[in-house]
């Protein structure tokens, strides 16, 4: 019984085996005759329809096969080209950021060109230009240091301006660096005018944590409301005349009775200072204090 499986798996076999033989043998000569020859014999298209499914399935085996050992690959290369663009992004946006600075150091710095050829210049002034380098930490409204000193021709007690006013004046000098004393620390005071009624006054700094002014010394019979704009009256050899300083916000009677106090809010943001303009010498014509006063009014005010 055995040997009768045995030989009818064999003659099995052997017709497998010569199907595929045959199979090879057509397929050889099919080839060999379709050289010069356009379209296909019956035999040929019947035997491809035959085999068209056998061929797809192979061909997704032969796919998923070339998938599953490329995949790998494919995730490694995937994930440096995500790091890659990642960096790109990372880059691009800082350069978009750094372009911002740029920009807004190009409009501060043209807003301070137009006011030292404009106002200043116009003016009398002399200055040359600076950069706040340093702040006092324990008070940010009492100095500031610049990135210039006496190699630049600074010298102490020289008035320091902002395109929108009056900043304050250098206390102490070196070389390379000057320490500017703000109009809002208590130390400072300033000799002024209210620019409507001429009425005159002294500013001095408030100091604390907002860095206000007050104007004192008013005299009683002279109108003293909110609006009004203060100025530097000239007086004393500090400070040039007609600089603006700030704006009045609230006034009362002092302790005396016999004059105003003025609260002050200045026009000088005290807080964003980044490039200042220091007075090197004054050349002033008659009645500079009006003309300073009204070319300033373009600039920030």
């Amino acid at each position: 019984m055995a040997e009768g499986v045995c030989e009818v798996a064999n003659f099995s076999g052997k017709k497998i085996i010569l199907a595929a033989i045959l199979l090879v043998a057509v397929f050889m000569l099919m080839r060999a005759t379709a050289f010069g020859r356009v379209g296909v014999t019956p035999l040929e298209g019947a035997l491809r329809d035959a085999l068209s499914p056998v061929q797809q399935v192979t061909t997704r085996v032969g796919q998923g096969m070339r998938n599953f050992f490329t995949a790998p690959f494919s995730l490694v290369e995937a994930a440096r080209q995500e790091k890659r663009l990642s960096r790109e992004i990372k880059d691009l946006q800082g350069q978009l950021r750094q372009a911002g600075e740029y920009r807004l150091e190009s409009q501060r710095l043209q807003k301070l060109l137009d006011f030292k050829e404009n106002t200043a210049g116009s003016a009398g002034f002399q200055t040359t230009a600076a950069a706040v380098v340093g702040r006092d930490p324990g008070n940010w409204f009492s100095t500031i240091t610049l990135n210039k000193g006496t190699a630049d021709g600074l010298k102490a007690d020289m008035t320091v301006l902002a395109p929108e006013g009056l900043v304050g004046r250098i206390i102490a000098v070196s070389p390379h660096t000057a320490q500017v004393l703000l109009l809002t620390d208590p130390r400072s005071a300033v000799s002024s005018l209210l620019q409507d009624t001429r009425a005159p006054g002294l500013v001095e700094g408030t100091g604390g944590a907002t860095g206000g002014l007050r104007m004192k010394n008013i005299p009683t019979d002279t109108p003293v409301h909110a609006g009004q704009v203060v100025v530097s009256s000239g007086t004393g050899s500090l400070f040039p005349k007609g600089v603006p300083i700030g704006q009045v916000t609230g006034s009362n009677r002092d302790p005396t009775g016999l004059f105003y106090d003025a609260t002050v809010r200045p026009f000088v943001d005290f807080n964003r200072l980044e490039e200042v303009l220091v007075v090197t010498s004054v050349q002033q014509p008659a009645n500079t204090g009006q003309k300073i006063s009204g070319n300033w009014s373009q600039f920030g005010r």
